[in-house]
């Protein structure tokens, strides 16, 4: 089992492994800009797998940015931290959410270079990012590629804590994550080099892809 990747191309190589023998209708592998899309480059190269993108960006609480409190996908849907009813600062997060889709759209058509995104209606999808914390994010990421009406979600994460995991379960249809801490702090504590990735790398990883 492995204890410790050495970077994101090291984790999508692990993930390879325990996503190659199953079989996939027409699959298509999104990452999650940023560092999720070095892992999901490995993973749809050694699928032959398309390769797209899947954007969702947390929204911060207002007395702390860093605190995410919601996100929100390229359509403008909101996830909530909690449920609706109970939540607070509702109209702070529709102002950030619809500032925050404009980014998306903007981020997405760069690291597309104009490309249209790639068809989900009736595909197994395999959502990558490079590890997750809370979840939240990839949870709105989730409900969008529901909305999208694929055949299955496969999330393929290389590390995660195991309650993250539970509370994605009845999201998506196979979870894969191969490195599980039973401490778990911080992605960043799973990987050897964990730099940041830059919106360049991440529009040279999908080039190729956007060609074929």
């Amino acid at each position: 089992m492995v204890l410790v990747y050495k970077d994101r191309k090291d984790a999508g190589r692990h993930l390879l492994r325990h996503l190659e023998h199953m079989d996939f209708r027409n699959p298509l592998v999104l990452g999650i800009p940023r560092g999720g899309v070095v892992v999901a480059g490995e993973v749809a190269a050694g699928l032959g797998a398309e390769l797209d993108v899947v954007m969702a960006k947390k929204v911060g609480a207002p007395f702390n940015p860093e605190f995410a409190i919601a996100a929100v996908d390229v359509e403008g849907n909101i996830t909530l931290l909690e449920e609706e009813q109970h939540f607070p600062y509702l109209d702070y997060i529709r102002a950030e959410a619809e500032a925050l889709q404009r980014e998306i759209e903007r981020k997405l058509d760069y690291y597309r270079n104009g490309n249209s995104p790639r068809d989900i209606l009736g595909r197994d999808v395999i959502l990558v990012d490079d590890g997750l914390a809370t979840g939240l994010t990839a949870l709105a990421a989730i409900k969008y590629l529901r909305r999208h009406r694929p055949n299955r979600i496969i999330l393929a994460v290389p590390c995660a804590p195991q309650a993250t995991l539970d509370f994605l379960a009845d999201y998506v249809d196979v979870e894969v994550c191969p490195l599980v801490p039973l401490y778990f702090y911080a992605v960043g504590q799973c990987y050897v080099e964990f730099g940041q990735t830059s919106d360049d790398e991440v529009k040279d990883i999908l080039s190729p892809f956007m060609s074929q």
